[in-house]
């Protein structure tokens, strides 16, 4: 066992480097620890750095404390730095809030130590356990890979060693893992399968989990034929991390239900094809509105879908808009706004003068009738704009209605502002009051 993860660490070119190794303290993550530690001691692996993180969902209450105590006395045993955090009591006690959750605290794990890799002890029986899940569920092809051996920095270091091989190296090595008392409550659907299903499926065919993980390689290999031509379509439709509406309205439904999957899947959610088409469903309802809707992914997660995109967006904001204060603009240069910066600068005649797109990041502009100091700030109840090249002035939140901005956006939208008005909504459009009519005298940008 210890020769597959020297290959399998070689593989991937980690041998030197800062690995963050996900440690329960049960069997598959104490052994895949154990396994390190004798590794580091060889000459090619010195320049290894490995750290034990032990998320405790503070459902047991002193049995998880104690569990938390084993792995920071193992990993320091073993010469390994340990970093730890409880979960909130808030915490649901579902398998998919903890995944969610537990991933949360990897990743800020690879942050915080600024590490290549993180490392989790899933193993052949967890990969067979999740084909049957996803088949029970009615998954596609891409559910039928199971468990990724790699997913951007997520590496399986154990995935071809079946469970019964990681306890009989605990038990040939003496070591002592936690036992996890809800690894025997049935009310969570994946213990249901390894304790009630699987028993009754080794008596048609004791080799089950075997099968399983060859259905999963077949589907991999299924799935490069597929990804060919997917790979050609995928840079049109996905920009970032949001879908391109125009783009995928082109799509055939099969394709669309297939990168709504991986969409979701980016997200760390494991969802069933019933999932999928409610999904797909509430999409078509909203690609041809200008103004979306949300539909509730998670806990803290809407999906959002329009004319132009589809995306996710926070429950809540990370930073509220109004903490950010308003920026007073006496003159050209630079300012800061939020993590935005605002430049003003003057207009130079020698400058090639182009009307930029009004959905632009920059405009030129005519400040001749406009007194300084001006404000950039976001946008306040009763703001109204006179937008460029119509008479009058309307509310702001109309305006922003007839160029078809989302709504859970418009709060974010940096304004250039004087006394009475809004000059300037960076990004969407123009006030007649600074609009350009012969010569611009500054130029004005946001990035």
């Amino acid at each position: 066992m210890i020769d597959r993860i020297i290959k399998f660490l070689k593989k991937y070119e980690l041998e030197d480097k800062t690995l963050i190794v996900g440690f329960s303290g049960g069997y598959d993550s104490m052994c895949l620890l154990d396994i390190l530690s004798k590794i580091k001691e060889l000459p090619e692996f010195v320049d290894m750095t490995v750290i034990a993180a032990h998320f405790n969902h503070n459902w047991r209450g002193e049995e998880s404390l104690q569990e938390q105590e084993v792995c920071r006395i193992f990993a320091s045993a073993k010469g390994f730095q340990f970093y730890t955090k409880n979960a909130p009591k808030t915490l649901k006690k579902t398998e998919n809030d903890a995944r969610i959750a537990r991933y949360e605290f990897f990743e800020e794990a690879f942050e915080e130590f600024d590490a290549d890799a993180v490392l989790t002890a899933h193993n052949k029986d967890d990969n067979a356990e999740t084909v049957l899940y996803r088949v029970i569920k009615g998954t596609g092809i891409v559910g039928l890979r199971g468990i990724a051996e790699k997913r951007k920095y997520f590496y399986r270091p154990l995935l071809n060693t079946f469970r019964s091989e990681i306890m009989q190296y605990c038990n040939d090595n003496n070591l002592a893992p936690n036992n996890d008392s809800s690894n025997a409550n049935t009310m969570y659907k994946r213990n249901y399968l390894r304790l009630n299903v699987f028993p009754v499926l080794e008596k048609i065919n004791e080799n089950v989990k075997e099968s399983l993980n060859t259905l999963a390689q077949n589907a991999i290999s299924d799935n490069e034929i597929i990804e060919e031509y997917l790979i050609t379509l995928r840079p049109k439709i996905f920009e970032g991390e949001s879908i391109i509406t125009s783009e995928y309205k082109k799509l055939s439904k099969p394709v669309k239900l297939r990168f709504i999957y991986e969409f979701i899947q980016t997200l760390g959610l494991d969802y069933d094809s019933k999932r999928i088409n409610e999904l797909y469903e509430f999409i078509e309802n909203n690609i041809t509105q200008r103004n979306g809707s949300t539909l509730s992914l998670t806990s803290s997660l809407w999906l959002y879908a329009d004319e132009r995109v589809i995306e996710t967006i926070p429950h809540k904001k990370v930073v509220p808009i109004d903490k950010i204060p308003p920026v007073e603009i006496d003159g050209e240069g630079e300012y800061s706004f939020g993590n935005k910066i605002f430049i003003l600068k003057k207009y130079e005649e020698s400058e090639l003068f182009v009307f930029p797109e009004a959905t632009s990041n920059f405009a030129y502009v005519d400040l001749s009738n406009v007194k300084m100091p001006l404000v950039l700030r976001n946008r306040r109840d009763g703001d109204t704009i006179s937008p460029f090249g119509m008479k009058g002035s309307m509310k702001l939140k109309k305006y922003m209605n007839s160029k078809g901005v989302s709504r859970h956006k418009r709060d974010e939208i940096p304004l250039l502002t004087d006394e009475k008005e809004v000059l300037w909504v960076a990004g969407v459009g123009l006030s007649n009051k600074i609009g350009v009519k012969l010569n611009p005298t500054h130029v004005i940008e946001i990035k």
